[in-house]
């Protein structure tokens, strides 16, 4: 079975990519789409997953709040998201987390896929970027517990 790390809340000072990664992921799981968004320059910019996709078909992410706001509007809101923490490595401005995330449909049946997230932050602490590395082709749909 996988271990998954749940580190404490960052301190509300640190402007760190990890920090920023964490008040993300703890915006996904409060379902929390206002906090999520702020924690977005103006110009941001999100690929989840990079490259065309279903969900992106152009390949060129969504840039700006409005462009993020509706993301998260068609792609987070829908259905609950958990992502589970299995390792963070950090370097300067930016941190990779290794992450398995789930979504929950009506029905209990859940599409799950690992993650590699890489966050990049001003100085600030604001997320310049969130570039998410997963493939459609490796997505698993798992039924109703």
């Amino acid at each position: 079975m996988t271990e998954y790390l749940e580190p404490d809340h960052p301190a509300p000072g640190d402007r760190s990519a990890r920090a920023a990664s964490l008040r993300s992921r703890a915006a996904v799981h409060a379902r929390d789409r206002d906090a999520w968004l702020a924690l977005f320059r103006d110009d941001a910019l999100v690929q989840d997953p990079v490259g065309r996709s279903p969900l992106d078909e152009t390949g060129d992410g969504h840039r700006g709040l409005q462009a993020i706001g509706e993301f998260w509007d068609n792609v987070i809101a829908p259905n609950p998201v958990r992502m589970d923490l299995r390792g963070s490595r950090a370097g300067g401005d930016e941190v990779a987390n290794e992450l398995t995330i789930s979504t929950t449909f009506p029905d209990g049946s859940r599409a799950v896929t690992d993650v590699v997230a890489i966050y990049h932050v001003d100085e600030e602490g604001l997320i310049a970027s969130l570039r998410a590395f997963w493939e459609f082709d490796q997505l698993r749909m798992l039924p109703p517990e």
